[in-house]
């Protein structure tokens, strides 16, 4: 939560200006599409990503859509097959978000991708998002802009009344003219419906000259986080370590000593930031055996929980 009351910017190039220099700072500013109002914030900056996680009070690490202001832009993140490009030729910028496997140099945190190899894309057709994502040069991961669970929003007036001063700033670009959030594609193998949105299912297989499969279909990828055994680091993970035994390395958190620590000033937003490299690091360490402090079970601290008990399942 800011301090300041929300600042609530005009659709010009002023308002649009001072909305790209408060993302490059790492704040969060809602903006309009042509399908909801998102919540944005520089994809590649993992404090400001989970800045989303803990207006929204978002209760898990779920996969945030980036938004981008062009195909060509898109292409610089992640690897397109045929029926992507065709999709995308056809429908963007539009109500379509393709999930796509995620390039090594992509630069996009983890929080975005909640750990995964792929990374779900959009190019938005409004002029208002279009003008913020052209002025900001950089992926924005956005989500809808309201408290999790609530309807999300179609008007400034909704995002002032759902986050307040939880952001920084709103672009009050007017009613969005879809009102419903958009398709997903997942186009990692066999190309599957993920989600029905803003776009028709049919007009999707028009393009493709093929149905599209079901999120259930074997061909396609499991959702993210479905599975018990997930987000896991090599080395086995003991959760609520109060002490370390003989040949475990300790994630932290708040003022203890540690090998590694998610936030030693017990910050949630900063341990949410966190998580995701702090295993890596891990791995990367060889640790065989992880012993994990303590997380606080509220706000953010149930997403980080919910992705440590998965850590820790069996294999």
């Amino acid at each position: 939560m800011t301090d300041e009351p929300l600042l609530t910017l005009r659709p010009d190039p002023d308002g649009i200006a001072k909305a790209a220099a408060i993302l490059r700072a790492g704040g969060l500013v809602s903006f309009p599409t042509e399908t909801v109002y998102g919540l944005g914030a520089d994809a590649r900056n993992d404090s400001a990503v989970a800045g989303i996680y803990a207006a929204k009070g978002r209760p898990s690490f779920n996969p945030l859509i980036v938004h981008l202001p062009s195909l060509s832009a898109a292409r610089t993140l992640c690897h397109f097959d045929d029926a992507a490009a065709r999709l995308a030729g056809a429908f963007w910028p539009g109500a379509l978000t393709l999930v796509l496997p995620l390039r090594p140099d992509a630069g996009v945190s983890k929080l975005v991708t909640a750990g995964l190899e792929t990374l779900a894309v959009r190019v938005p057709d409004h002029p208002v998002a279009q003008a913020l994502l052209t002025a900001f040069d950089g992926p924005v991961a956005a989500p809808s802009a309201n408290p999790s669970g609530r309807v999300s929003p179609t008007s400034a007036a909704h995002v002032q009344a759902g986050l307040g001063n939880k952001i920084n700033a709103l672009v009050d670009g007017g009613s969005c003219a879809v009102g419903l959030e958009s398709t997903i594609v997942s186009c990692v193998g066999k190309p599957a419906l993920l989600r029905a949105g803003g776009i028709p299912a049919e007009a999707l297989e028009a393009c493709l000259g093929q149905p599209l499969a079901l999120p259930d279909d074997p061909e396609t990828p499991v959702s993210p986080g479905q599975l018990a055994s997930h987000y896991a680091p090599q080395g086995s993970v003991r959760l609520n370590a109060r002490t370390v035994e003989d040949g475990e390395v300790l994630l932290g958190f708040g003022n203890v000593e540690a090998t590694l620590n998610l936030s030693p000033s017990g910050d949630l937003t900063e341990a949410a930031a966190r998580l995701f490299d702090c295993l890596h690091q891990l791995d990367a360490m060889g640790a065989a055996r992880i012993a994990v402090s303590p997380i606080p079970d509220h706000g953010l601290g149930r997403a980080i929980n919910d992705r440590l008990h998965r850590a820790a399942a069996p294999r």
